[in-house]
């Protein structure tokens, strides 16, 4: 479709209304001939009322201008509407992590990243959507990138928004070094295909894409259109003698290591120990606790534009 005959929403992150660098760009397409409607976000909910509405109103790419939560609400709004009547998906990270746009190596400053949200191609892409149980009452939500569950979750959900955007991506690190020392596990039982393991974990990774937590890489290996999620287990340590072991097993990625386990799932179930505490998980940024869920690809269900040669694409493997 020629860029005359597209139509972009910007959902906009209300607390980035205002970013300068964003109105410039916007204002410099409009002369250009673009045709944006923007919309700012007021409360919880909005950006993905929004992307529901956007077909209905003609749109033809939703461009999500914020961080991780507020691609991911986008994305959970698209997915309410019909898959052949989806607009695609664009990103103008303005976030403190941005691991998504950075893992797929979109622009990170507002004018190139606009730029490219409109003019770049749209790729299909897989979507993993859980199912989960809270308080007996049954949830259904969608992320495009990585749900990391346990302590990594912890990390990411008590780590201050004014820390993080002070700090960037480091301030997890912060945070991850200052409650290491009083660190806990989660007890559950993990199902996938014809397996079954009962185990306790320090950090579960359930990758779409490849990096969370401000960039720490979590799934190497992930792609993001091989209907497969990339699956890391990290056990829990008994001594600090051990952790040599578990942090050099986490730079190399084992299928089977003494503490460091890394596969490839369509679909994983984990229910917690009777009589424990629900898990914390974090999907793209978006802290929940579940006593019970399960995540399930969902192929090529979204069409997000990303640039030619993104190594998060199967399709552009180097045999």
């Amino acid at each position: 479709m020629k860029d005359s005959q597209q139509r972009f929403l910007l959902i906009v992150n209300g607390k980035s209304a205002g970013n300068p660098a964003l109105r410039e760009a916007v204002e410099e397409q409009r002369k250009a001939g673009m045709n944006i409607t923007v919309r700012s976000t007021w409360e919880g909910g909005d950006a993905a009322q929004f992307a529901e509405e956007a077909f209905d109103a003609g749109i033809t790419r939703v461009i999500a201008c914020g961080g991780d939560g507020t691609v991911n609400e986008v994305v959970n709004g698209l997915m309410r509407v019909a898959h052949d009547k989806r607009p695609a998906l664009g990103i103008v990270p303005l976030g403190s992590a941005n691991d998504f746009a950075t893992s797929t190596g979109l622009p990170l400053e507002p004018g190139p990243a606009l730029s490219a949200a409109m003019t770049l191609d749209a790729y299909p892409v897989d979507v993993v959507r859980v199912t989960a149980e809270e308080e007996e009452v049954s949830t259904t939500k969608y992320y495009v990138n990585m749900t990391t569950g346990g302590f990594g979750a912890e990390i990411t959900s008590s780590t201050p928004k004014t820390l993080k955007r002070l700090l960037g991506g480091g301030a997890y690190s912060v945070m991850g070094a200052l409650k290491a020392w009083r660190h806990r596990s989660y007890r559950g039982t993990l199902r996938w295909g014809d397996q079954e393991e009962a185990t306790s974990l320090l950090l579960l990774a359930m990758g779409n894409g490849r990096q969370s937590g401000g960039g720490q890489v979590l799934a190497p290996r992930a792609k993001l259109d091989d209907g497969r999620l990339d699956i890391l287990l990290v056990k829990d340590f008994s001594s600090v003698a051990e952790l040599p072991t578990l942090v050099n097993e986490l730079q190399s990625f084992p299928a089977e290591g003494e503490f460091v386990r890394y596969f490839t799932a369509t679909q994983l179930t984990v229910t917690t120990q009777s009589g424990d505490p629900a898990w914390p998980l974090t999907l793209d940024g978006e802290a929940c606790q579940y006593d019970r869920f399960c995540a399930e690809v969902v192929p090529l269900a979204l069409r997000v534009i990303l640039p030619e040669g993104c190594a998060l694409l199967s399709t552009n493997d180097r045999h």
